[in-house]
């Protein structure tokens, strides 16, 4: 049998997919061969993910922990449990914590937080993925938007800052191949450790989180040899502070922080110094650093002064919200009620400093947080310090091994929902495609049924009315009839952002940054950058039980100094000041001599884990992690 859905993975490709399933159990992922971004092909996280369903390691009861053991109960026992709690913390609403991960970015999620928000409990803000990137856009362009991804293939010039699109978006990757194949040329600016080679005409190294020294320096160049069109100026509020800004810092200077040579700097020049049209794409990395926002506002920046915003073959892709698509008013729905924020990055600390009141109660769905945020083993602490902690996930994750009760959910292709995307502009019905196994449910079942046993309860619309009201949108001409028998539908949109210069500030004008900080320099005794890039195979912890490696590997450059200090017939160990972890070392070609890369997401029960390692802290914009600010050192 075929059915046609989507993926609701935290992806921003929002596959459209065709399901085959047979009389034995075998399940088939495919893409939809209809979809204009899919075009029939889809990543092997999603390709592997019947694998996931059928996982012997799934969770399919309700587990309670009693005297340190997993016991198995009945729904009605478990549900029951879960409203006993929340009505005797209801009186002081802030004692209960509702933390929401994105790793299903379905809207029915949203749910979710409309009942804690009903309920006034504190939740979760800030951002562990692209939040810093995000608030440098808006500061820079009014709102956050890109030309239609599809308009890559008309770029001459593309320049790269640091995406590796094999790994983090294979429609991007196939869309700047198809460019290449047109005569576009492909520049990428990255520490390495990706596979960009193979995407690229010309490769230039830089000192992991400076990209904004390199942007400034070309900035300077573009201006001094010039090589701007003085009606940019005019699209500008804030050119002439910024201009003396630049002008306070040599091309020496900016050159030497980043390690790029003078050479390298030419050859980016050339591409940004063309008449015809460039592309710049900014991956997630580069606004996982401390001043993470200002390196993606100098890169924007460089786009706009070369030129190339507005029009089509050029512009400066980010992301878009996956819900910008969509009217989500029906989310908003508990009204003027006050709740208390605590932040994802910082969040272990965050519970272990809240008081009036501390946090009693802790309800976790879409996050494996002890595993996924900084410094893991201060949030396993501050669960340790709650009274009741649920945890709603289909494994028993490193987060889950924390709580009190395991209440089993339904997965993608289990289940109903609606999904937008934050690369392109469709939206997509998702249909249950493949049985649900055992007794799990989804998100929205669970707590409407704890909902309806509080006193007074706690009512939450109806899923299929959810999804009506969120097709009543401006941007969209379906229906849910409709939209049920194509899949998928494109909303209108312009093609091309911010066209003719023209910016949503209130002026309609560009703001440029403000300030060029110094990039901090590594503590003593800890000389590598420790970057955690993603994986090709899984994605945010959804790394199979039975398919973890038993030692983490992390890769270093054959120049790396630090490999002179380690005897490799010994245990290798990669330092934080925070902890270490056993790990097997490989050199990597193309990774900067002080970057060491450890691919993330294994689990610390398997003997990974690698935000164990990382402080929390917070980025210059937006609340988001800045993981890659965090040094290391190897040690035997």
């Amino acid at each position: 049998m075929k059915t046609l859905t989507a993926c609701t993975l935290d992806c921003p490709d929002a596959c459209s997919l065709m399901v085959e399933t047979d009389n034995t159990g075998v399940i088939r992922v495919l893409g939809n061969p209809d979809h204009p971004i899919t075009s029939g092909f889809t990543c092997a996280k999603i390709k592997r993910f019947g694998k996931r369903l059928r996982s012997p390691n799934r969770i399919t009861r309700p587990l309670l922990k009693k005297e340190g053991q997993w016991k198995e109960i009945g729904w009605e026992e478990a549900l029951g449990m879960c409203a006993a709690k929340i009505q005797g913390y209801r009186s002081d609403p802030a004692s209960i914590l509702h933390i929401l991960g994105g790793a299903d970015k379905g809207i029915l999620r949203m749910l979710t937080d409309l009942f804690f928000a009903r309920l006034g409990a504190s939740r979760v803000a800030g951002c562990l993925c692209d939040d810093a990137g995000i608030a440098a856009c808006i500061a820079d362009f009014g709102s956050l938007d890109h030309n239609d991804i599809r308009d890559l293939i008309n770029a001459r010039w593309i320049v790269n800052w640091g995406k590796d699109p094999s790994r983090s978006s294979i429609h991007v990757a196939a869309l700047m191949l198809k460019a290449r194949q047109r005569g576009a040329q492909v520049l990428t600016i990255s520490p390495g450790g990706d596979a960009n080679i193979k995407y690229s005409d010309v490769m230039v190294q830089i000192r992991p989180g400076t990209d904004r020294f390199l942007a400034a320096a070309l900035i300077k160049l573009l201006v001094e040899r010039g090589r701007v069109q003085q009606e940019i100026f005019d699209k500008t509020s804030n050119w002439d502070a910024f201009r003396e800004l630049i002008y306070s810092h040599s091309i020496y200077e900016l050159c030497g922080v980043c390690g790029v040579s003078k050479d390298d700097i030419e050859r980016v020049f050339s591409f940004y110094a063309r008449s015809d049209p460039v592309t710049t794409l900014i991956g997630y990395g580069v606004q996982r650093h401390l001043y993470g926002g200002e390196n993606v506002r100098f890169i924007n920046a460089l786009a706009l002064i070369s030129g190339h915003i507005g029009q089509s073959g050029g512009g400066s892709y980010f992301n878009i919200s996956s819900l910008r698509n969509l009217n989500i008013e029906w989310a908003k729905g508990a009204g003027d009620i006050q709740r208390r924020t605590l932040l994802f990055p910082t969040i272990g600390r965050d519970i272990l400093e809240a008081n009036d009141p501390p946090i009693r109660m802790i309800w976790v769905n879409g996050t494996n947080v002890v595993n996924q945020a900084p410094n893991s083993l201060k949030i396993a602490e501050a669960f340790a310090a709650a009274d009741f902690t649920v945890v709603v996930d289909a494994f028993m994750t490193d987060t889950a091994e924390r709580a009190n009760l395991v209440l089993p959910c339904r997965l993608l292709l289990e289940k109903e929902d609606l999904v937008g995307s934050y690369l392109h502009n469709f939206v997509h019905y998702v249909r249950p495609a493949v049985e649900t196994p055992g007794e799990a449910k989804d998100d929205c079942w669970i707590l409407s049924e704890i909902g309806k046993r509080l006193n007074p309860p706690v009512l939450l619309p109806d899923t299929e009315a959810c999804i009506q009201a969120s097709l009543a949108s401006p941007f969209l001409e379906t229906g849910l009839d409709g939209l049920k028998k194509t899949g998928f539908a494109e909303a209108k949109r312009s093609r091309i952002a911010y066209e003719g210069m023209a910016f949503t500030h209130a002026d309609g004008k560009y703001r440029f940054p403000v300030a060029l900080h110094p990039e901090p320099l590594p503590p003593p005794g800890y000389p590598l950058r420790l970057l955690t890039l993603v994986r090709k195979e899984a994605l945010h912890s959804q790394i199979l039980p039975e398919a973890h490696d038993k030692i983490p590997t992390v890769w270093v450059a054959k120049e790396n100094t630090m490999l002179q200090e380690i005897d490799l017939d010994l245990d290798v160990f990669i330092a934080s000041p925070l902890c270490r972890l056993k790990v097997k070392l490989k050199t990597l070609p193309g990774l900067h001599p002080e970057a060491v890369v450890y691919r993330r997401d294994d689990w610390i029960k398997f003997g990974g884990g690698v935000n164990q390692l990382i402080e929390a802290g917070l980025t210059d914009m937006g609340d988001c992690a800045p993981f890659y600010q965090q040094y290391v050192r190897l040690e035997n």
